[in-house]
């Protein structure tokens, strides 16, 4: 029984001792379980609306009111024409849309039907429904708090109007982020484990004796899987066009130019891994399933980082595939121009500078 007791013992010691060990067993479930239970939900929070109302009477403030004080809408701008609805959607984050018809109060008052028009940004059809069913609930209990006070008989006429995505399908929402999933997970994989597999078979260090310069070496290694992942791109827009069906409704030539920078960011994250990891199984491991869940939860694939608490919607932003996703929505579906989308292009261009000199600065020191 001592022996069992001092084999245990030792088992812990070796546990202890390292580190990376620790971290897997008690910090990650922790980081999992914070990341599960804010970023996952269903729940609707911090929804931007705007406002047209050209009646600007008593029925139509009331209904603003009511949407004001709910907890999941805020009304943040008052728009003068409803022509301007889809440059809204394009420059700032509005979600909802609210149209009153004229004379709203007087038509609500004779019965026909006042008209107020629900539009939303259908690039994500889930969150766009819900969005709509919110107000849809809360003109509901607007009209049951009225009808009895003023004898029955009052009517409103919602119709909602889902933008850029009419039919409400499911892929104009997941293609973009699956682009955005699929990009940076594989080009960080192969280029982490083709540098760290020079470094396990004891052949980095013959290149860095060549005349050749370091940062040759390294663009060496990553032209090839830059080309190998643009035919990649490739196939993923021909596959989400011609299979799925999801239009490119913007530039072709724009959604290839963020494309390509974006594939340069995750070229440079592999390349940033491989100087940190020392085993073609770390890399993997890194790269693969550890980029995979902030990618997944925090990029806005799954879930919409509005209704996220804002401490996670901070860390949101030094993921690379949020930006892109948001770029590829804007592009393939609201098809947008490129001034619509010059925060994400900026955003990735410093991404990428500073990657690429962390990891040449890394990787001299190492390897001398």
């Amino acid at each position: 029984m001592k022996q069992f007791i001092s084999f245990v013992q030792k088992e812990f010691y070796h546990i202890f001792r390292d580190k990376r060990t620790m971290l897997i067993l008690l910090v990650m479930p922790i980081i999992q379980i914070l990341l599960f239970g804010f970023a996952i939900t269903t729940e609707l929070r911090n929804v931007e609306v705007a406002v047209f109302d050209p009646s600007r009477d008593n029925a139509t403030e009331k209904i603003k009111e009511h949407i004001e004080q709910s907890k999941y809408f805020h009304i943040s701008k008052e728009i003068k024409s409803p022509e301007n609805i889809n440059d809204i959607f394009q420059e700032v984050k509005i979600n909802l849309v609210i149209v009153f018809s004229d004379n709203f109060a007087n038509n609500m008052r004779r019965g026909e039907g006042a008209g107020i028009q629900l539009v939303t940004d259908g690039t994500e059809p889930n969150q766009a429904s819900m969005i709509t069913n919110y107000a849809n609930g809360i003109i509901s209990s607007y009209l049951q708090e009225v009808n009895p006070q003023f004898g029955g008989g009052y009517r409103i006429v919602p119709e909602v109007k889902m933008l850029y995505n009419p039919q409400g399908k499911s892929s104009y929402n997941f293609v973009p982020g699956v682009m955005g999933m699929v990009l940076i997970l594989i080009c960080a994989m192969m280029t982490s484990i083709s540098i760290v597999r020079e470094k396990e078979n004891g052949t980095m260090e013959v290149l860095l004796a060549s005349p050749i310069n370091p940062f040759m070496i390294i663009a060496a290694k990553v032209v090839p899987y830059f080309t190998l992942s643009v035919v990649n791109l490739l196939s993923i827009i021909l596959l989400s066009i011609f299979v799925l069906g999801v239009p490119i409704s913007g530039s072709l030539a724009l959604l290839t130019i963020v494309s390509m920078l974006f594939i340069l960011v995750a070229l440079s994250l592999g390349l940033l891994i491989s100087t940190l990891v020392k085993t073609q199984m770390a890399a993997m491991l890194v790269s693969g399933m550890v980029l995979m869940l902030p990618i997944m939860i925090l990029s806005g694939l799954m879930f919409p980082i509005e209704s996220m608490p804002t401490i996670l919607q901070y860390i949101s932003a030094i993921i690379p595939a949020r930006w892109y996703i948001s770029a590829v929505r804007k592009i393939m579906i609201q098809g947008v121009e490129m001034q619509y989308v010059l925060k994400e292009i900026a955003v990735l261009l410093f991404m990428a500078a500073g990657l690429i000199f962390m990891s040449l600065k890394k990787f001299k020191i190492r390897l001398q």
